[in-house]
């Protein structure tokens, strides 16, 4: 009976006032109804997660002072004078990353049931439980040393809140947590914690006198009191909840960049910061569909239309631009500069799935699911233990993996959301079963107050073959809605953003006990009945690959095509083809043959395609030489080392890039005195159109400052050279790299020692362009680049160019 306590609490809840009504439009099928099968494209997501990804989480919960916060808090509580020093240690926002592990514990204990993993959780909840305060308030980067708390934190409760003491984005994460581990394991221990903290929220901030009326600087409480409302049925989370954005636009902060500029209401633009701007309009979309206030469903609904048509990547991702790490102007959607944060991409997924819940239109799941297989799942490596911050469409190698971050949003997020994946498959409306992903699984659902089992098996989405079993029912005659995929239609987003252009029209088959049926042509494929235990559905999607182009008003992606197969895209990777894919150029007609791969141990299924390489010879000539061009999923690219990947592939003239002549520079090898990302970007060719392009590599000295650097080029033999250019790298106002304090040439002589170049002309620093000293000529095996850096910032440079 506890696996279906949710969907029971959703379905009773208290009728609100007004519009309102119980739970949303549509019943959620909770992740505890569902069981993913070992061994299957999720089936090994979820092991990763359960193996892996879990554990490393809580051990750097250990390693990096997580736990040790809330045993600093729970012993200033036992004793006011012991304090702990925080201020400029770690950041205010912590604490949410044992919040977000246990929410991810939670949802793979009820795939895996493990009595050691939910013993440790129980033992890591009794820890935050002895941070709490005596009135609930739980927030250690102030309750260690109240006198001197976290310098993000402020003076007093709440009062930074809308700049960046994050002590609402903390309860938000809390709820997540504690509402999951309760769904799973039935303790309260987690939950009564998180609604404490909660009561204190609803006591302490909002509209009235001697309240502080603030609203979150980082969105995601809002979502959270939205879901203790649907956990608890206490009004006053919901009420709390639209009171958060009701007075957004109205408080003291407003700007873009947190989405508090104008009223929620009056907002039909995606803007700023993505993964914040992605959990408020979740936020919005619950809100709208538990209290079905229309000015919030038109409100949100014109912000989804703003995203799909003008600000969503191909691969599902948002968020355009690392300056603010924010949805850029309309159209603006770079390949190699995108940011598309993953924990953005787990944001449009929970904004899809609540419209879907509001709407009960196929096309949310469209997109859900296209973010779902390409931008979201490139966050984490196929083994679960490297990760993305960034997931760029391309990369000339400046991109890796990386074990964890110091500020570990995306690594905690990704820990919670991939084991969540159960709770996405199905939902309920009266006695309609909507299917809405296709992974092989076991799920037990109630339709109309009576039980039904449901199993599918499929090898989605490699082929597009699903069988769904009715288990056991006695439920008698529902309808099964199954969700025929966009891709499918010909429509690969809701938009005319992007378009298939090969002429192509995909078919589907569906058949019930062995018997031929055939739907009407609609979002869903409808089959009601009486159902009966052993009755089968077989659907056929047929799938092959897709040529898509991008709306022309996205200027990166003119002249460009991109692969996909399926809900997946695809892109060229440099293990695969032994020449320049930068340089490639895709047939006008391309033929695609299936092959069978393996990266990190996980089959994939590859596309072969004939294709030309430009190139300059050594005489400055252009030449072409046909080649064969294998592709891979965009999900699985940098498993196998850092090089160059490619989403969009030319395919007009105009969008090629010639492989460019060897250089002095280019055929040097690389060094450098401390340690930089993407060494390799100052001599690859490719300069900055201005000072604000981020679509060529740099690499830069982030975080040292106020030291002195250096690059060094070691030529092939003794060269003569009296020119060097550099193009410098500066983010202002939001990076910290900024032009150098200064900078100097020196040359290695014949006893191997440095001597700075003699009759220098000037050392310019000027952003993004050309900057050009030109010395008496030295004839030398080796030169170094000098840098010192600004007293406050580091520095960094795009192109480093020898003459």
């Amino acid at each position: 009976m506890k696996r279906f306590l949710f969907s029971l609490v959703t379905l009773n809840l208290s009728l609100l006032t007004g519009m309102a009504q119980t739970g949303y439009p549509i019943t959620p099928v909770p992740f505890t109804s569902v069981k993913v099968t070992p061994g299957t494209f999720w089936g090994q997501r979820l092991e990763a997660s359960r193996n892996t990804t879990i554990p490393l989480a809580f051990s750097k919960c250990e390693s990096e002072g997580r736990y040790k916060n809330f045993e600093n808090a729970a012993a200033h509580l036992k004793d006011p004078s012991k304090t702990f020093k925080v201020n400029g240690v770690g950041y205010s926002f912590d604490d949410t990353d044992p919040y977000k592990t246990l929410e991810g514990a939670a949802y793979i204990l009820q795939t895996y049931p493990d009595k050691k993993l939910e013993a440790y959780c129980d033992s890591v909840i009794d820890i935050i439980a002895t941070a709490q305060e005596p009135d609930g308030y739980l927030y250690t980067a102030r309750t260690q040393n109240p006198a001197d708390p976290h310098h993000w934190a402020g003076d007093r409760r709440w009062v930074k809140e809308e700049d960046l003491s994050h002590e609402l984005y903390n309860l938000g994460h809390m709820i997540e947590g504690a509402v999951a581990y309760w769904q799973a394991t039935g303790k309260r221990k987690f939950l009564d914690i998180a609604c404490r903290y909660a009561d204190v929220a609803c006591k302490e901030v909002g509209p009235n006198p001697g309240q502080m009326c603030v609203v979150p600087g980082h969105q995601i409480a809002e979502m959270a009191m939205a879901r203790l409302y649907l956990a608890t049925g206490q009004q006053r989370y919901l009420d709390f909840a639209k009171f958060l954005l009701d007075y957004r636009g109205k408080t003291t902060i407003k700007t873009e960049y947190s989405q508090s500029h104008l009223p929620v209401i009056r907002q039909n633009e995606a803007v700023g910061h993505a993964v914040r701007a992605a959990y408020m309009y979740a936020g919005m979309a619950d809100v709208a569909a538990l209290t079905g206030d229309k000015s919030y469903i038109q409100a949100i609904d014109n912000i989804w239309w703003n995203i799909v048509e003008k600000k969503l990547y191909i691969t599902g991702g948002i968020g355009a631009t690392s300056n603010g790490e924010a949805f850029g102007k309309n159209y603006e959607l770079p390949n190699m500069s995108a940011y598309c944060e993953t924990c953005a991409a787990i944001g449009n997924v929970y904004v899809n799935y609540r419209l879907f819940l509001l709407h009960g239109d196929s096309k949310y799941y469209d997109v859900l699911e296209r973010t779902l297989y390409n931008g979201l799942i490139s966050g984490v490596s196929l083994q679960g233990d490297g990760f993305f911050y960034p997931n760029p469409l391309e990369s000339m190698g400046q991109h890796q993996r990386q074990a964890w971050f110091g500020c570990a949003c995306c690594p905690s997020n990704i820990c919670r959301f991939i084991p969540s994946l159960p709770g996405y498959v199905y939902a309920v409306k009266d006695k309609d079963v909507y299917v809405n992903l296709f992974l092989s699984n076991k799920s037990e659902l109630t339709v109309g107050k009576k039980k039904v089992a449901l199993s599918q098996q499929t090898n989605y989405p490699w082929d597009g073959d699903i069988t769904i079993h009715v288990d056991k029912t006695n439920a008698g005659q529902f309808a099964m809605k199954i969700r025929i995929p966009g891709w499918l239609k010909g429509k690969v987003v809701p938009s005319d953003l992007y378009s298939y252009t090969d002429g192509k029209r995909l078919g589907y088959t569906v058949s019930v006990n062995g018997k031929a049926y055939y739907p009407e042509n609609r979002d869903y494929i409808t089959i009601d009945r009486k159902w009966k235990k052993g009755d089968k559905v077989q659907i056929h999607f047929d799938m092959e690959p897709r040529i898509v182009r991008a709306n022309n008003k996205v200027e990166a992606d003119r002249g460009m095509v991109a692969i996909e197969r399926g809900p997946l895209v695809y892109c060229a990777e440099h293990p695969d083809n032994q020449f320049d894919i930068f340089s490639a150029l895709i047939n006008q007609e391309p033929k695609f043959t299936l092959g069978k791969g393996e990266i990190a141990g996980t089959p994939v299924v590859t596309l072969k395609t004939d294709a030309q390489t430009l190139d300059f010879n050594k005489q400055g000539k252009l030449t072409t030489k046909d080649e064969t061009l294998t592709l891979i999923p965009y999900y699985a690219w940098c498993h196998r080392g850092s090089g160059k990947m490619r989403v969009w592939l030319p395919q007009d003239l105009k969008a090629t890039t010639p492989a460019q002549p060897a250089t002095l520079a280019s055929e040097s090898k690389v060094t450098s005195g401390s340690r930089v990302p993407a060494l390799s970007s100052i001599n690859d060719r490719l300069v900055p159109r201005d000072e604000n392009d981020r679509s060529v590599p740099y690499t830069h000295w982030w975080p040292k400052k106020a030291s002195t650097e250096w690059l060094a080029y070691e030529f092939p033999q003794v060269a003569t050279v009296q020119s060097c250019t550099v193009y410098w790298f500066d983010d202002a106002p939001w990076g910290g790299c900024r032009v150098p304090k200064s900078w100097r040439i020196l040359y290695q002589d014949e006893q191997g020692r440095w001597k700075p170049v003699e009759g220098a002309d000037g050392y310019p620093t000027a952003r993004g362009t050309a900057c050009t000293v030109n010395f008496n000529p030295v004839k030398t095996k080796s030169l170094r680049l000098e840098v010192t850096q600004p007293d406050d910032f580091s520095s960094g440079l795009f192109e480093w160019i020898v003459k």
